[in-house]
């Protein structure tokens, strides 16, 4: 089969290639989506917009345009890497405690070895998206997911 053709079914749902934000037509269709989310989250989990900008990796004055909704531009892959990494940990999250610590864990101090006494947010800003993916690996394996 070539490569833009469907592989499988499954449940009776087409399966294709895996998403990795590597087409510009995908990044495009899905930026506002993600936007949207991102807006989201940087209001449950209080962000700064310095906060904000370090986790989406861009500048201050780049997360002002996009949380006002005057950045046109498609996010980059590594941007739609973060947000996927910072969507997936929201949900695991609230699929793991039924009241507003899904919320708060993101903002208290962890003695495990993957946080060093420090935050999530901390954690994730300081080190980047091979931290990002290590929080949301974390946080699904407490879950019960992996």
């Amino acid at each position: 089969m070539g490569a833009d053709t469907l592989e499988m079914t499954m449940h009776g749902a087409a399966v294709g290639r895996p998403q990795t934000f590597s087409e510009e037509a995908d990044r495009a269709r899905l930026t506002p989506a993600a936007l949207a989310a991102l807006r989201n989250l940087a209001t449950v989990w209080k962000l700064t917009s310095q906060e904000a900008a370090d986790l989406v990796g861009v500048s201050v004055s780049t997360w002002e345009r996009m949380r006002s909704d005057h950045w046109k531009q498609s996010l980059s892959q590594d941007q739609f890497m973060r947000v996927s990494a910072m969507v997936g940990i929201y949900k695991a999250l609230h699929l793991m405690f039924a009241d507003d610590m899904a919320d708060r864990w993101i903002r208290l101090s962890n003695s495990g070895p993957l946080f060093m006494n420090r935050t999530p947010i901390e954690a994730m800003r300081a080190d980047g998206i091979p931290s990002m993916l290590e929080v949301r690996q974390y946080v699904d394996a407490l879950r019960g997911g992996l």
